[in-house]
């Protein structure tokens, strides 16, 4: 007999996670200065893969409101160029040999609502992952109920605490979005 698929611990781990992927996209999101972070979510296309822009080049900001991406292989600057314009972050690459410079445009407001708007799309995708997790506790919770001789009412009240944890963690989401959108908007 295996031991029980239900692992509490686990899903606490994965759901922070989440909130903690989030609360790193969230602090790429700018608010007036070039920082490095603003590229964490750019992935490159490259040698048949989907890799982190830190992985393929070197990202500086040399200026206030300059950043700089110096590509290590000439024939990955193309992607690395094609990767920041589609990637929604608003910044045009300006392409000198194997360094692209990225002005930081000024905030405007239309500027602002996109970049809430931005916010508003990496929460839900954190939701998502969420309750995926949700998803997987309550999948092996019933595994465990019939392999495993889980009582019904052991398996309700564990499924209780899992709501419980997935709820509490949607709200932290929420508030960390909440405060970022404010950041952002400038209220």
């Amino acid at each position: 007999m295996a031991g029980p698929a239900y692992d509490k611990a686990d899903l606490e781990r994965r759901m922070a996670g989440a909130v903690e992927s989030l609360k790193h996209d969230l602090q790429g999101l700018r608010t007036g200065r070039a920082s490095v972070a603003l590229l964490d979510p750019v992935t490159v296309e490259v040698y048949g893969a989907h890799m982190p822009i830190n992985q393929v080049a070197t990202v500086s900001a040399p200026e206030p409101r300059m950043l700089s991406v110096q590509v290590w292989d000439k024939s990955n600057v193309g992607p690395t160029d094609k990767a920041i314009r589609s990637a929604g972050l608003g910044l045009n690459p300006i392409v000198d040999g194997q360094t692209l410079r990225l002005p930081i445009p000024d905030l405007t407001e239309e500027r602002r609502k996109e970049l809430a708007k931005l916010c508003g799309q990496y929460a839900e995708k954190a939701r998502i992952a969420v309750r995926n997790v949700r998803r997987d506790g309550m999948d092996n919770l019933k595994t465990d109920e019939k392999k495993n001789g889980l009582s019904e009412d052991e398996r309700k009240r564990h499924e209780g605490d899992v709501q419980k944890l997935t709820d509490s963690t949607i709200a932290d989401i929420d508030a960390a979005t909440a405060a970022k959108e404010k950041e952002i908007l400038g209220k």
